[in-house]
């Protein structure tokens, strides 16, 4: 058997699913076929040294656990070994289910873990009921997945095609464990695209994925490293928090002779179990649009108190999209570029393109990741390409080493359309892409998956990737000055010119009737009353006018500012022409008329502020007491990337000829229809 025909091989071990129809469901063949795929393969590896390690562990077996996990793995010269003297060809006819268990259990520590998680005890009294656990059991125990005949990397495919199936066998819960392959492939070939060193003899890199899932990202990653330099290393690491799907990464990565304690089990962002840990290139499908209230404690205070010597020291999103945190804790991970720099691939739902105002967490976040010069490339993608959504997705590419010509750029590519043509040769930065082809970015699936409707054809893949590493601008891909995500929030105030109407009855039925007007006491409500009915204008055009008219007038009675201003409030409304109202001889704003102008970073605030807003308002001023936290200059920086606005393509409306004609058609065939009727 060779690595190239694992589809086979797969397609055999899922043909257990003949024997297990009828006493399982379809979504639990998985559960069944996995664990004893494992099982069969750690067998037929650990053949070799099982003498070893059995004569090993009747010397050791009265040593303390640790010394004996030592001593026998040395003698597996594996990372995991068995003590037990049955494998699946000899449990015997009966007691099956004891002898299997007994023999799951006599696996290292961290081997029998993934059974457990597997919840593989309990598989295997449910075959026993069933009458099934020999037969499954022989089935497994006769296909030959010896290292000799199946290489570890010919084994993962085999492994992957097999979780591939059990994702789509059950397509209820496949979003939450598994990312659609199409979109593993070019996430992958995007973070790889470049990578000349790649091809170095001997290169031994890592790969990380926080949200690791079955651990497609990192069966990926390293089919594409394998195929591009076979004797090149990466090492995996990961985290996961649902339990079967770590149990299934941890199998996965067990098979491809990876070290399995670099692979985790817990909450990535409130436990990240691999703290210290930095990483060369980095992979996630984070879960799109989860809260992370439950964990919102732990989150806080790391931002409060470790603040950029943590993970999310730039800001915090909002509780109801924990998205960003996933990001920035990758970001935490990069290496500088002193030590090589890293590579980020990750695909995020679109709030975390524009989400939350100039000075918000989204916004900092955003800030953070665009002016420390991370961001390479963001790639929108169809609607309806995960099993468990169909909202629009978008792979984020960021790196530590940006090359030269990329430097303080971000290039955008929308591949979200059916079809884009390239349209003649587009200018790049580091190559050109020509042509007046059509690109079919998606095709529609023949039989749907959950809410995935749509794939990524290979054709869609190798364009996009091209493009990508070309750094080329074309009908569907545009690249930008990173300043030109960014704005100046800024304060525009506009005077207060109040007009004073002190007879009007309505506003005086609103004082009357205002909580603070019963606080003034009967002889100051009547001294007020009689002290606006003496006056004879019915509107004044001046409230430092009124106010001293209506002091006098009052006689020996004072009222505080706050009582002056209670009349005011009721008896005024804004006027232009009325005069303009000052406190200590400074102009005094008015609140109601207070706006905001985004400024963008690439001009200053001072030429926007003349020609967009004085030639429509000239009293406005821009309120210089706002400033933004980081830099000190008046406004507060904000970034968002508004993606589909770059790519909006103006369509006009059909001439007015050709809708009177339809209308005329259409009225046409209701008059035919009515003669019908009454014929």
């Amino acid at each position: 058997m060779t690595n190239n025909n694992f589809s086979s091989t797969a397609a055999f071990l899922w043909s257990v699913a003949d024997l297990l129809r009828g006493d399982f469901k379809q979504s639990q063949y998985g559960r069944i076929i996995l664990p004893f795929t494992l099982l069969r393969r750690l067998e037929c590896v650990l053949e070799a040294t099982k003498p070893d390690v059995l004569a090993k562990y009747e010397a050791v077996k009265a040593m303390p656990i640790e010394a004996q996990d030592k001593l026998l793995t040395h003698a597996a010269q594996l990372s995991f070994y068995n003590t037990s003297k049955m494998d699946l060809n000899h449990l015997g006819e009966t007691g099956v289910a004891s002898n299997l268990e007994s023999y799951i259990q006599s696996f290292s520590p961290n081997a029998r873990e993934i059974f457990e998680h597997f919840d593989f005890f309990n598989t295997i009294d449910k075959l026993e009921e069933a009458d099934l656990l020999y037969k499954v059991a022989k089935r497994f125990a006769t296909t030959d997945l010896h290292p000799n005949t199946i290489s570890n990397y010919g084994m993962g495919l085999v492994f992957e095609e097999l979780i591939r199936r059990f994702a789509e066998s059950s397509n209820e819960t496949a979003g939450e464990h598994f990312t659609p392959r199409d979109i593993v492939e070019l996430t992958t070939s995007l973070l790889f695209a470049n990578e000349e060193e790649l091809t170095s003899s001997g290169l031994v890199r890592s790969i990380y994925d926080p949200t690791a899932g079955t651990g497609g990202f990192l069966s990926s990653g390293m089919e594409y490293v394998h195929n591009l330099n076979d004797k090149a290393s990466l090492s995996a690491f990961g985290q996961e928090l649902n339990p079967e799907s770590y149990a299934i990464c941890k199998a996965d990565m067990l098979i491809k002779g990876q070290k399995v304690d670099n692979i985790k089990l817990g909450n990535t962002l409130s436990n990240d179990q691999l703290r210290t840990e930095k990483f060369d290139y980095m992979l996630s499908n984070p879960p799109f649009g989860v809260d992370w209230k439950k964990i919102q404690k732990f989150i806080n205070d790391e931002h409060n108190e470790k603040g950029f010597e943590g993970r999310f020291g730039a800001g915090l999103p909002r509780v109801s999209d924990g998205s960003l945190l996933f990001l920035m804790h990758l970001v935490s991970k990069m290496r500088p570029i002193s030590e090589g720099g890293s590579r980020i691939g990750i695909i995020l739902n679109g709030s975390p393109l524009f989400t939350g105002g100039a000075g918000s967490g989204e916004s900092e976040i955003r800030r953070y990741i665009l002016e420390n010069d991370l961001l390479e490339a963001i790639v929108a993608l169809p609607t309806d390409m995960f099993y468990n959504t169909g909202i629009a997705t978008y792979v984020w590419v960021l790196s530590s080493h940006k090359p030269a010509n990329r430097k303080g750029k971000v290039q955008l590519i929308n591949a979200s359309k059916e079809r884009a043509k390239t349209g003649g040769r587009g200018r790049s930065g580091g190559g050109e892409v020509e042509g007046n082809d059509e690109h079919v970015f998606y095709a529609a699936m023949r039989k749907s998956l959950g809410s995935k409707r749509k794939e990524l054809t290979p054709e869609a893949i190798d364009t996009i990737v091209q493009t990508y590493g070309q750094f080329a601008e074309n009908e569907f891909s545009k690249i930008f000055d990173y300043k030109e995500f960014g704005y100046r929030r800024i304060t525009v105030e506009r005077p207060l010119k109040l007009a004073i109407y002190p007879k009007d009855e309505h506003r005086l039925e609103a004082l009357q009737a205002d909580k603070a007007w019963g606080k003034l006491g009967e002889p100051v409500q009547e001294a007020v009353l009689e002290a606006l009915a003496s006056f004879t204008e019915e509107k004044i055009l001046s409230r430092d006018a009124f106010l001293k008219a209506f002091i006098t007038k009052m006689n020996s009675i004072k009222l505080t500012a706050a009582q002056q201003k209670l009349i005011v409030k009721h008896l005024s409304e804004h006027d232009d022409e009325a005069e303009v109202c000052k406190v200590k001889g400074k102009v005094e704003a008015n609140p109601d008329l207070r706006d905001n102008e985004n400024v963008p970073l690439t001009e200053t605030v001072d030429e926007y502020f003349a020609r967009e807003v004085l030639p429509h308002v000239p009293d406005a001023w821009i309120d210089t007491n706002k400033t933004d936290e980081l830099d000190g200059e008046v406004g507060v920086v904000g970034y968002e990337i508004p993606f589909n606005r770059h790519f909006y393509v103006y369509e006009p409306p059909r001439a007015l000829e050709a809708i009177d004609a339809d209308l005329d058609a259409v009225s046409a065939k209701i008059m035919q229809l009515l003669q019908e009727v009454h014929s």
